[in-house]
């Protein structure tokens, strides 16, 4: 089926590969194979890409897989991963300018070497900045809609698109850029700052990250959103979840919003524990909690 998918693929100078295992993609280090794989070389040979595929193949674009649960069936069509010439940034006054492949963690670092304060939060989040804006990821009380100044999206005809933060309908990680939409490039603002005085903020949070969260552990990040004026995993504490597994799939001891691949979990296991927790805290609680974790492919 790959070959003959790959047959109908428009020639780009970017990587095609088939039957691509993705477990090392992502974060979980689960999941099945992308049918096709797809690593353009730059932004003109995405948009190539997009103008050209046959409109009844479907394709999906994924990041680094801090967030993201591929399920173990894999996923049909083409996956597409953006590289090192999706990372560029630039920085104009207090203003930095990063592609949308480019590390929530780089803007961060980048912005303290800069003197550039107000952006350090990007520190505490995993992934890139294409799945932060598009999911208004947070972190220490600040989101991205709080510093996001304007960004560029790809839509499914390969056509570039321009968004003011008003246009977005941010909400508690959300937007209004849909699935079939590429965040290809985004504008932030912070403030003149010392840059000793910023990276110490920096070093703080970082600490309070090691110390509070399994970040050395295989996850995939915050499991479930919290719900208005609630904490997810004080719900999931109170409903006794705290270290629950299913088979290779654990909730975190240390956060129990954080579920866990403790070395031989499937996809499976660790959806099926994510609903298991979710039906507790809707018995304990009657919230029924929303997941943040993205869930893609096959079961």
């Amino acid at each position: 089926m790959s070959s003959s998918l790959l047959d109908r693929l428009p020639s780009v100078r970017g990587r095609y590969l088939a039957n691509a295992p993705l477990k090392h993609q992502v974060w979980f280090r689960v999941g099945g194979e992308a049918e096709v794989l797809f690593k353009p070389e730059d932004l003109k040979d995405l948009e190539f890409f997009l103008k050209n595929i046959p409109i009844d193949v479907p394709w999906v674009i994924i990041g680094v897989g801090s967030n993201l649960l591929i399920r173990d069936g894999g996923i049909p069509g083409v996956v597409i991963k953006l590289g090192k010439n999706f990372t560029n940034l630039t920085v104009e006054g207090t203003q930095i300018t990063v592609g949308g492949g480019a590390l929530d963690r780089t803007v961060a670092l980048e912005a303290a070497h800069r003197g550039i304060g107000g952006l350090e939060f990007f520190v505490g989040i995993p992934g890139t900045i294409g799945g932060a804006i598009k999911m208004n990821a947070g972190a220490y009380g600040t989101e991205v809609k709080d510093c996001l100044v304007s960004c560029k999206t790809l839509d499914e005809k390969g056509n570039v698109r321009t968004y003011l933060p008003s246009e977005l309908g941010f909400a508690h990680r959300h937007s209004t850029i849909g699935d079939r939409e590429i965040l290809i490039e985004a504008t932030f603002v912070g403030h003149q700052e010392d840059p000793k005085i910023i990276q110490e903020r920096i070093e703080i949070l970082l600490d309070q990250r090691e110390k509070t969260q399994p970040i050395r552990a295989r996850t995939g990040g915050s499991t479930f959103k919290n719900p208005p004026d609630q904490s997810a995993w004080k719900l999931i504490d109170a409903a006794g979840c705290r270290g629950l597994r299913k088979g290779g799939a654990q909730v975190s001891e240390k956060h129990c919003n954080f579920l866990i691949n403790t070395g031989e979990a499937t996809a499976k296991d660790l959806e099926t524990l994510g609903e298991e927790v979710r039906k507790r805290v809707l018995d304990s609680s009657s919230i029924a909690l929303e997941w943040e974790i993205k869930r893609i492919g096959v079961r």
